[in-house]
């Protein structure tokens, strides 16, 4: 995958040059040399917002219930605040 970049000029002046580069990958727009815009063909655009299974859906197990978590509290030295004086 190729990442093009073009200035906003570029991009108003040439549209159909920015529309044949995104089938290769992600056009980078810039605004004043400041990355403002991603143009994207629709498939890669579908790629990445078509859901698939959140991060907690992908590691618990199909059979996990609600359950309760008390974190144990952390006592000692590591937990004072230095001397910096």
């Amino acid at each position: 995958m190729t990442v093009s970049r073009m200035t906003s000029r570029e991009f108003n002046q040439d549209t159909a040059r920015a529309k044949r580069a995104a089938e290769n990958g992600p056009v980078l727009i810039t605004d004043r040399g400041t990355p403002s815009h991603v143009l994207l063909s629709i498939e890669d655009y579908r790629r990445l917002t078509e859901g698939g299974p959140s991060l907690l859906d992908a590691i618990a197990p199909a059979e996990a219930q609600d359950f309760e978590f008390e974190p144990p509290r952390l006592h000692g030295a590591l937990l004072s605040v230095p001397d910096l004086i």
